[in-house]
């Protein structure tokens, strides 16, 4: 070990997965998965629950023979290899801290458990601090720190052995924003450093803030995949998306919302798609206030990936 100094870039992918099926008796959770994960690099993988992310993070992380097909990261089989295993870091949603001990003494007795010896691990400690900028409580102890600090020990303890393959599974649960971005930020100066970096999430606004790639599952089977602007461009065209905001609304008011086209989310938020917003914008408000409705305000943005994901979920597109 190098004590998490970054090592050389590798010319081709860190992860490889080809094919991969797995079955829990008689239900077919992955169904022929195949992605790739490249040196300086995030890759968001996104789904629904149940879409076979958690099977294939197990399978991905050495804790699980598929069935069929093919796992390599570093070029190695993670199920049977401790060296391809070695390579990789996981951050998993349940924490693996612990709480009786300081952030610094959690860091040293995992440094310690990855094989990080002597002086090494003092250096990686304080790098891995550094980098999830979490060294200001290095004295405090686990258990009294809030749910976003807890994150980012738990990110700077995956960090520790410098891995090839950083794998994060909903790091940004519970957090409040200044964690989110510090967690962001974590993520980018990894990728800068030439760290690949698998993020599992249902926070696709940090998704498609940080993602180079996202690969979207559902019911075992990858259905589409690539940059997110460019799948965003793909999926909608010239369309932008108009958001209305008249706060409660009578079923009246909500038939009259539903005339113009618009359903309503579940924070209350009036949505729809157009090629001409910005022009329909203004005429829907005047069309509004007719009707007795004041709009709090109307906005008009480009699609993003939740509405790429909401796409993807509801219907058959191919990957």
């Amino acid at each position: 070990m190098n004590g998490g100094r970054p090592g050389p870039i590798l010319p081709g992918p860190i992860l490889e997965v080809q094919a991969v099926r797995h079955a829990f008796g008689a239900r077919q959770v992955l169904r022929g998965v195949s992605l790739e994960v490249r040196p300086g690099e995030i890759y968001a993988l996104l789904g629904p629950n149940g879409a076979g992310k958690t099977t294939l993070v197990r399978a991905i992380c050495g804790r699980l023979k598929p069935d069929g097909g093919d796992v390599r990261l570093v070029g190695r089989d993670p199920y049977r290899d401790g060296a391809a295993r070695a390579a990789l870091g996981l951050a998993p949603q349940a924490l693996a801290l612990y709480p009786q001990l300081t952030v610094a003494e959690n860091l040293q007795v995992f440094a310690s458990l990855a094989g990080v010896k002597g002086k090494a691990v003092g250096e990686a400690v304080a790098r891995a601090m550094a980098v999830t900028r979490i060294a200001e409580r290095a004295n405090t102890l686990v258990r009294q720190l809030s749910g976003g600090f807890q994150r980012r020990v738990n990110i700077a303890a995956a960090i520790l052995a410098n891995p090839k393959l950083l794998v994060l599974d909903e790091p940004t649960v519970g957090v409040d924003l200044t964690a989110k971005a510090a967690i962001g930020e974590a993520l980018t100066h990894l990728r800068s450093e030439g760290v690949g970096i698998l993020l599992i999430t249902h926070d696709l606004e940090q998704a498609g803030a940080l993602a180079d790639r996202v690969g979207f599952l559902r019911d075992g089977e990858k259905v589409l995949e690539g940059p997110p602007d460019t799948l965003i461009a793909d999926a909608f065209g010239d369309q932008v998306e108009i958001e209305v905001d008249i706060g409660e609304a009578d079923a009246a008011q909500a038939g009259h919302m539903a005339e113009e086209g618009l359903s309503r989310d579940e924070n209350g938020i009036w949505r729809r798609l157009a090629p001409d917003g910005y022009v329909l914008a203004g005429q829907l408000g005047q069309r509004l206030k007719a009707q007795g409705l004041a709009p709090r305000e109307i906005r008009v943005r480009r699609p993003s990936l939740e509405q790429l994901f909401a796409l993807v979920v509801e219907t058959r597109r191919a990957a």
